[in-house]
């Protein structure tokens, strides 16, 4: 495994060790590490199984030591959990997409687009399961609705964390100690 790896696999940790600390509600790295995840491992194994299993303890440690007073017993899984891995495999594909070439204006769209990607994919299995929501139109139109509070969150904690990630991702593959990327030198 190359360093470009081993640095991306510590910053996902990173990043998912801050979602123990007192946050904004939906204000998590979650997109970011996502995004990061596809635009840096790719569509590839790895690029699904570290940054999924990586966030799934990040759920265990949170689920059961700061949630821990919401649940009868040990928590796996969350009820709804297969959405929100869902948009975040969704995520990795568009990272994978749009940011094969890293440039700011991309890493921006990513960003966007991971927050949409999010809010759509989750708040449409929290229509599909919660009961306070009709299953009909007006009721997917009425969930959207009183989520959009949280995307603020959301969409803020996306640009700052994917701004941290591939910044400093880019930053150590340019610094004048950086090593093989794996990359082919002229």
């Amino acid at each position: 495994m190359n360093k470009k790896y081993l640095i991306l696999l510590f910053l996902l940790v990173v990043a998912a060790v801050t979602r123990l600390f007192p946050h904004p509600l939906n204000f998590a790295p979650i997109g970011a590490m996502a995004l990061a995840s596809g635009a840096y491992f790719g569509r590839n194994i790895w690029g699904f199984l570290a940054p999924l299993g990586i966030y799934w303890l990040s759920d265990l440690l949170v689920n059961n030591i700061l949630y821990a007073e919401f649940y009868n017993s040990f928590v796996l899984f969350t009820p709804g959990f297969g959405w929100l891995y869902l948009s975040f495999a969704a995520i990795i594909v568009l990272g994978s997409v749009i940011l094969r070439k890293v440039s700011v204006p991309r890493v921006l769209g990513g960003a966007v687009g991971a927050s949409v990607l999010f809010f759509i994919i989750s708040n449409f299995g929290v229509w599909l399961s919660d009961p306070d929501y009709p299953l009909t139109w007006s009721g997917l139109v009425l969930c959207y609705e009183m989520a959009i509070p949280f995307f603020r969150s959301t969409i803020a904690s996306d640009l700052l964390y994917s701004g941290a990630f591939f910044g400093l991702m880019e930053w150590a593959r340019r610094s004048s100690y950086s090593w093989s990327w794996g990359e082919k030198t002229a």
